[in-house]
């Protein structure tokens, strides 16, 4: 991103009419400084000519600032923009310095240097100088919202023009009463304020051109991902930094593992957005990385802080969901077979309680409880060979008229998925096939947990069937 072309554009011609307003400040006001004899005008003209060339070099950095990212400036040429404003920043310390040390040799020559007779050149020239300081100020302050540094640089400038030019009018029409000292000693007050406005200038561009944080920007970056992800989320590695009128913004989001690739997605836009909403124009790239608790899968912490509580005697299919900004967990928990049932509900409510104590954002979990005497063979630990064997017995209690092609399994997402494809050796209708393939599906269920079963039947007459027998 760089700034918008609009946006620059506006930018730049401000200062550019700018710049050529001062520079007809300068111009007239040393002509009839002269002609006046007013070393208090010559003075202010000397001012506008420091004030043009800071203006230009301010114009110069916002061209540059507004390029877009090329080869060379991949974060494009936003830092040229607050380079700018610290030379003019420097540039402004160095007229109040100017002015302070012109008004104490006033002070010490004790003398003015005007001319009684041309006196209403000199009124001229500050009269039109005064109107456009006002044209300027005018014009950079409907635009100071953008928090541009060259726009800040100019409109301190324009105040600093009418100061300067309000002290040279005040010293200019005391000097023609034949009062001298009030004219330095206010121009002495404005040097004083002129310094102090802009050392704290040039720090701000100091510590930009840094990389400080912007004030109250990390702040607002956590509580924007607090908020949003329902403290789901949690921040690392926040890195914030400020170039021109932007602010670059990276981080890594640590996302709970049961959440889904889209979901996560989704909430992080809805996170940028609001970021951008409060901190205005963003570059912001955030890195995903999914994580559990305590370094481990979510779904192997509940079963380790499941099987601690006492009369649990195993725990398996946890299964964990997430919907509408909550989780969701479906526990199976074994008990020995005699355990009488009140004791197994108050055993799935202490369960339940243990849950939603240990994870954030829970709305809701089911523990289904079951005797301990049930066979039962975790899916996702048995090898090949294994689940083959188990499918033949399955295939064989409907005899020699079926027999398996091809057995495909894998695990994705830490479930055990197999796939089988059996020949009918007799031609069946289709209703009598799917009664078939729902059983073989049904008793390798009941063998094996967390397990997904499909079967596919075909006849025999399909060419390059491979016979898998026992």
């Amino acid at each position: 991103m760089h700034i918008p072309a609009s946006n620059g554009s506006k930018r730049s011609n401000m200062l550019k009419y700018s710049t050529l307003a001062i520079l007809s400040v300068f111009s007239i006001e040393v002509f009839l400084g002269l002609v006046a004899g007013s070393l208090a005008i010559l003075s202010d003209g000397l001012h506008a000519f420091f004030d043009t060339l800071s203006s230009l070099m301010l114009f110069i950095s916002l061209q540059a600032s507004i390029k877009p990212p090329d080869e060379e400036h991949m974060y494009g040429h936003e830092k040229f923009e607050p380079l700018g404003g610290l030379i003019g920043g420097f540039v402004l310390i160095v007229l109040a310095i100017i002015t302070a040390l012109e008004a104490i040799s006033g002070i010490l020559r004790g003398e003015p240097h005007i001319n009684m007779d041309l006196s209403l050149a000199g009124f001229i020239a500050l009269a039109y100088t005064l109107s456009i300081d006002l044209l300027r100020m005018f014009i950079f302050r409907s635009s100071f919202k953008d928090s541009s540094p060259t726009i800040k640089a100019g409109f301190y400038h324009a105040i600093s023009d009418m100061g300067s030019t309000l002290i040279a009018l005040l010293g200019y029409w005391l000097s023609t009463y034949g009062v001298i000292y009030g004219d330095y000693l206010a121009s002495l007050t404005l040097s004083a304020l002129l310094i102090f406005l802009s050392a704290k200038f040039v720090r701000d561009n100091i510590m930009e051109l840094s990389d400080v944080a912007p004030k109250g920007a990390i702040l607002k970056v956590k509580e924007e991902i607090s908020n949003v992800s329902g403290d789901l989320f949690t921040c690392e590695n926040l890195r914030i930094r400020r170039s021109g009128g932007k602010i670059f913004i990276r981080a890594t989001l640590k996302v709970p593992d049961y959440m889904s690739l889209d979901e996560a997605h989704k909430i992080t836009t809805e996170i940028e957005k609001n970021i951008t909403r409060a901190l205005g124009d963003t570059d912001i790239l955030f890195h995903i990385e999914p994580c559990g608790i305590g370094g481990m899968r979510t779904e192997k912490f509940i079963e380790d802080i499941v099987s601690e509580i006492e009369g649990v005697t195993s725990v398996h299919d946890v299964n964990l969901t997430y919907y509408n900004r909550k989780v969701y967990a479906t526990l199976h928990v074994q008990v020995e077979p005699t355990m009488p049932l009140s004791e197994a509900h108050a055993l799935a409510e202490r369960i339940e309680k243990k849950i939603l104590n240990s994870i954030t954002n829970v709305g809701n979990v089911l523990v289904h409880i079951e005797p301990s005497n049930i066979e039962l063979e975790r899916g996702h630990v048995m090898d090949e060979d294994e689940i083959d064997r188990l499918a033949q017995i399955v295939v064989k209690k409907y005899g020699d008229g079926l027999k398996i092609k091809r057995i495909a399994t894998y695990i994705a997402n830490g479930r055990r998925y197999i796939n089988i494809e059996c020949v009918s050796l007799r031609e069946i209708p289709v209703e009598e096939a799917h009664k078939i393939s729902s059983e073989i599906e049904d008793t390798i269920r009941e063998k094996i947990s967390n397990v997904i079963v499909t079967v596919h039947m075909e006849t025999d007459d399909v060419k390059g069937m491979r016979e898998i027998v026992s």
